[in-house]
């Protein structure tokens, strides 16, 4: 059995590398992820692990050296954040292209300019269609969790593409939580030995990584790798059951809190979460039909449950930790309003919100319920995307 401990959330992603005993990290640090490297690299200087720690003079060598592992065999894993991932943008493609499972914690922060070391989810957006899976967590118990699971996920035989562990830069990744960690023997029985395929060491298999793809193959393999894609939903929730059986804690694709009856509904990645959760607490004391639901697996993105989650909802607000410019409204929105098209009827509202570590308040929360459900009573919509929480 495991122990319950006081841990910060980067601490914990250095705590489940520990214990998950990779055969290569190879990062480079960068504000607000730095520490799980550093206490990481302390697990390699200490003995703790047997990992090979490579300190690179980039992120976009880090994860070279990372493809570079994992063609070699390797379990390799990861961390980064903003402006750290945007210099990995090429690495990233060819990661998922190549079907590495590099696992990969990334603290979410704002992309430049101006310079901001705080969070908004820019940086995970941005590689949304690099063909890595991406989850993301609401709190440190689920950071710690979720990077446990996402070697599993990842390595799974009928999945093989790499996965994002995504989580708010500062909010936390340096807040203190309680959390329920699992003894070491636990969690590396859990994720099993690794199983490399091709490996570029196998001399009685030669192969060659990389080679130019043109117009006779190209194609086909980026049809191959959207069917890998189509296997990961129902690994998702087989490992979530997995890991449930082992502690308790069970984690889907969704999260949903409240939304059996509910008439108004927010979607949202990440952190906030939690206040909105309290936030519905609080209304539903009120007599007020009102829901969160909670995206965790936002790449593949789960259309269907989404769907089914939703169906009896008349009103839903995203919110959007991201600021997508020239373009009608944020990657969430586009994505939650593609999977409701010919599906469901009910307007669908635009929140960005949060840029640059902006605090979001309960208030405001508040007031995007009461705006739902205006236009629940009314049926109308004055503008579909909205700045919340902005000086205008």
């Amino acid at each position: 059995m495991g122990e319950t401990i006081l841990i910060e959330g980067n601490a914990a992603v250095a705590l489940a590398l520990k214990q998950i005993n990779p055969d290569v990290v190879a990062a480079y640090p960068i504000t607000p992820a730095t520490e799980v490297v550093q206490e990481f690299s302390e697990y390699v200087a200490n003995g703790k692990v047997d990992t090979e720690f490579v300190a690179v003079e980039s992120e976009h060598s880090a994860m070279s050296a990372c493809i570079g592992a994992a063609a070699a065999g390797g379990r390799v894993m990861t961390a980064t954040s903003a402006q750290g991932l945007a210099l990995m943008w090429e690495c990233m493609y060819l990661a998922a292209s190549l079907r590495y499972p590099i696992v990969m914690a990334l603290a979410n922060r704002a992309l430049s300019g101006n310079i901001n070391i705080h969070c908004d989810h820019g940086d995970g957006m941005g590689c949304r269609d690099s063909g890595w899976i991406q989850i993301y967590c609401e709190n440190t118990q689920e950071i710690y969790d979720n990077t446990i699971q996402a070697v599993r996920i990842g390595e799974h035989l009928g999945v093989r593409l790499p996965v994002l562990v995504c989580y708010d830069g500062f909010v936390i990744s340096h807040a203190v939580e309680v959390v329920d960690v699992l003894d070491d023997s636990e969690v590396r029985d859990f994720v099993g030995p690794y199983t490399a395929l091709n490996s570029l060491l196998n001399i009685d298999n030669p192969i060659s990584v990389g080679p130019l793809d043109l117009q006779d193959y190209y194609f086909e393999h980026k049809r191959n790798h959207a069917e890998a894609y189509k296997a990961v939903p129902d690994v998702v929730e087989d490992v979530a059951d997995a890991f449930a059986k082992l502690c308790g804690r069970h984690y889907g694709a969704l999260d949903e809190y409240r939304m059996d009856d509910a008439e108004a509904a927010i979607v949202l990645l990440g952190s906030t979460a939690g206040t909105v959760k309290d936030v519905v607490d609080s209304l539903r004391n009120q007599g007020r039909k009102v829901g969160v639901l909670r995206i965790r697996m936002f790449r593949p993105f789960p259309a269907e449950p989404l769907v089914k989650a939703l169906s009896h909802v008349k009103a839903v607000g995203v919110m959007d930790r991201h600021a997508a410019l020239g373009t009608y409204g944020a990657p969430l929105f586009a994505d939650v309003r593609s999977a409701l098209y010919g599906r469901c009827s009910m307007p669908v509202l635009d929140y960005m919100y949060g840029l640059g570590g902006r605090e979001i308040s309960m208030a405001e929360i508040r007031g995007v319920y009461d705006e739902l459900e205006q236009v629940v009573k009314s049926g109308a919509t004055e503008t579909r995307i909205q700045y919340l929480g902005v000086r205008e």
